[in-house]
């Protein structure tokens, strides 16, 4: 049995403990450990939370602990490489309503959402936080390290790099390319390639100056 710890201690850590026991595994193959955050007082106004365990930057990895990151942002990575760094390992964490289609591959470290659609033959990399009420459409290819937040749709036949921000309800129109480093709006409609670092937005989706 491996034992999950979350790394973050804040709101989204503590909707990940309810996602962590809902998803599939928990209790089979994981239970939950408790969290690490740099705040050890994230939870002294909270109850029937796990404890924190200790911080981020000094928790040495224990044999047997997997972890799953609930910071979004510029941190994130940097969180989650100091783990790996000491030897952590992560959990890829599947919500049970879920739909996982024919042929998906999926990597390590990522997060599926509650209700989240992934379409047959897509192709998920490492590292990936896919937020609850997504589609992700057939063939779809995604890089590592990306941030997609609810309520996205990734029509068939997309590309996505690596380190990108999509926010909520944005659409991304059939066999578009998104490069590295990029931020897509909410609610944005994408129609054409997003190059390296771009920050688009609106419908047509359009380069922010």
């Amino acid at each position: 049995m491996k034992h999950l710890i979350i790394i973050g201690a804040g709101g989204m850590g503590r909707v990940m403990y309810d996602m962590a026991r809902e998803s599939v595994g928990y209790q089979t193959e994981y239970d939950i450990k408790g969290y690490i955050d740099d705040n050890m007082h994230s939870l002294d106004t909270f109850v029937g939370y796990p404890p924190i365990l200790g911080t981020i930057s000094e928790y040495q990895p224990q044999e047997n602990d997997i972890f799953i990151c609930s910071i979004g942002g510029g941190s994130r990575k940097a969180c989650m490489e100091s783990i790996i760094n000491r030897g952590g390992e992560f959990l890829t964490m599947i919500h049970n309503t879920a739909r996982i289609g024919s042929n998906v591959k999926i990597g390590k470290g990522c997060m599926i959402g509650a209700f989240t659609t992934v379409a047959a033959d897509a192709k998920i990399g490492n590292y990936n936080f896919i937020q609850s009420n997504m589609i992700i459409g057939h063939d779809v290819i995604i890089g590592n390290w990306n941030r997609i937040d609810s309520h996205t749709m990734l029509i068939g036949g997309i590309t996505i790099g690596d380190e990108n921000m999509i926010h909520s309800a944005a659409v991304i129109n059939h066999e578009v390319q998104i490069g590295n480093h990029c931020h897509i709006g909410a609610c944005s409609f994408v129609t054409r390639n997003v190059e390296d670092n771009w920050t688009v937005f609106g419908n047509p989706a359009r380069r922010l100056s």
